[in-house]
């Protein structure tokens, strides 16, 4: 908190700062922020129209597109003729989201094909929520102000904007998990110990039922639309351990709270949900494909293709999509979808072991595409603004703002501020390093640009104090 005469920012704040208190002072400026971002999104939804284009990073949309129409006919998730990546016409799929799909197949039913009605519906979601979702992250994390300038950013983030008018899973993803984030933060708080009760017992965990059953549904939903979040969910589990520490875990010393403390009964009926979310799909797969597949079948191809010696030491991010499938080895090309994807994943991880020197120095070329914020010559015009006015303008004060977390971290913030804190740095790092050491596009890292939006914003605030003390000091 910033005081005057004083040289030092802390993000320690009071606890009113993290709370519903606030929302009425910063009310009518949320509300100005969301007007922004709604203006703005369907803006991008008018531009990319009521048909199916293909703009840049936009191309799974025609897949959605067709296997959404149809669901609709009667024939299920099914493609009519041969589909990518190795789908046979009329055969079952499982490769896309089974989720984003319905919603596409929903709006189409209640409207007609119109994807614009379904763009537009998007647009609107992600104008009012995304906002919303990054000021109550960034206030939990920085405080009040540095809340605002998150919603502010995201709210403007070229990248934010485009995707939320593409008929594709980034946006509803992108919400999801800042939902989780949010909700894993109120979580905690039934757990930590408090200043006002000296024993720990259930109590607190049934009050809070209502928050852990809705951060299963916001975690089954991200998995819906990415299965790729399940592999954060360990880390997510190991965070809120170690946050709520033993007693959280037995109960108090004098035996309130029995064996389990809050925490476990939590944490059952968040995976109780997400278990349920997810179940009716994996029934759906054993019975069409005759084998386990957990949700989607496409971890396998992403992990063969992205580790295959074509690559050699330097990660081609995107190669023609023939190239992709001459790629399978013939010997396979008789295999289900579900089947071959299962392959294709051991075949991946025979290239890993046959040379794990390799596939490090393939892994650590991959940072070039996942963080890349510069223009390329492969590139059109508006993908090199859009991509130096998002990521070029944010990852500078991003870093910045890490580095301020990371030095008040243990003795500037409240518990509170450093529980939220530590989740951001391990969503970062971890979903960054799944992507490192898989597959790395632009578009797979704007979760990890979301998560990073308060931390911005906690540096342009940070900078602000910083040249109106400089303003004071020279008058």
């Amino acid at each position: 908190m910033l005081t005057a005469g004083s040289r030092k920012v802390s993000l320690a704040l009071p606890s009113r700062a993290c709370s519903h208190g606030d929302i009425p002072a910063v009310a009518p400026l949320l509300w100005a922020i969301t007007a922004v971002a709604v203006t703005a999104r369907v803006a991008s939804a008018l531009y990319q129209g009521d048909g199916i284009g293909v703009l840049p990073g936009t191309y799974d949309q025609v897949s959605y597109d067709a296997l959404a129409r149809r669901v609709l006919s009667g024939h299920g998730f099914t493609f009519p003729v041969q589909w990518w990546p190795a789908t046979r016409a009329d055969e079952p799929t499982a490769h896309w989201s089974f989720l984003y799909t319905l919603y596409l197949a929903g709006v189409y039913a209640l409207f007609g094909y119109h994807p614009l009605a379904a763009r537009m519906i998007q647009a609107v979601a992600a104008g009012l929520l995304l906002p919303w979702l990054s000021w109550r992250v960034g206030n939990r994390a920085f405080g009040t102000c540095a809340g605002l300038g998150a919603a502010v950013i995201s709210a403007v983030y070229p990248y934010f904007v485009y995707y939320a008018g593409a008929l594709m899973t980034e946006t509803f993803y992108i919400l999801a998990i800042l939902w989780a984030v949010d909700l894993s933060v109120s979580s905690i708080r039934s757990v930590l110990p408090s200043t006002t009760h000296s024993r720990l017992s259930l109590e607190p965990a049934m009050k809070e039922v209502g928050v852990w059953l809705l951060l299963g549904v916001a975690l089954g939903i991200a998995a819906l639309m990415r299965q790729v979040i399940l592999f954060f969910l360990p880390v997510l589990l190991g965070w809120f351990f170690w946050t709520a520490g033993w007693r959280g875990l037995r109960g108090d010393p004098g035996g309130h709270g029995g064996l389990f403390g809050p925490l476990i009964p939590g944490i059952l009926a968040t995976l109780l949900v997400l278990f349920l979310l997810i179940a009716p799909w994996s029934v759906r797969n054993y019975l069409v494909f005759g084998r386990l597949v957990l949700l989607n079948s496409n971890a396998g191809y992403a992990f063969f293709w992205a580790n295959h010696p074509i690559h050699g030491t330097s990660f081609v991010a995107v190669m023609p999509s023939a190239t992709y499938v001459d790629l399978i080895p013939p010997r396979l090309r008789a295999l289900d979808e579900a089947a071959l994807d299962q392959a294709l994943l051991r075949e991946g991880i025979g290239f890993v072991v046959a040379d794990p020197g390799r596939y490090a120095l393939l892994s650590l070329s991959r940072v070039r595409d996942y963080f890349q914020f510069w223009p390329s010559p492969d590139s059109g015009l508006a993908s090199n603004l859009a991509r130096v006015f998002s990521f070029g303008i944010l990852l500078p004060f991003a870093f910045h703002g890490i580095l301020l977390s990371a030095s008040t971290w243990r003795y500037r913030a409240t518990r509170e501020q450093r529980t939220c804190v530590t989740l951001l740095w391990l969503f970062v790092a971890t979903y960054s390093l799944i992507h490192l050491l898989s597959w790395a596009l632009v578009r797979y890292r704007l979760p990890v640009d979301a998560v990073l939006v308060p931390f911005a914003a906690l540096s342009v605030q940070e900078m602000s104090g910083w040249l109106r003390r400089r303003s004071m000091l020279t008058r």
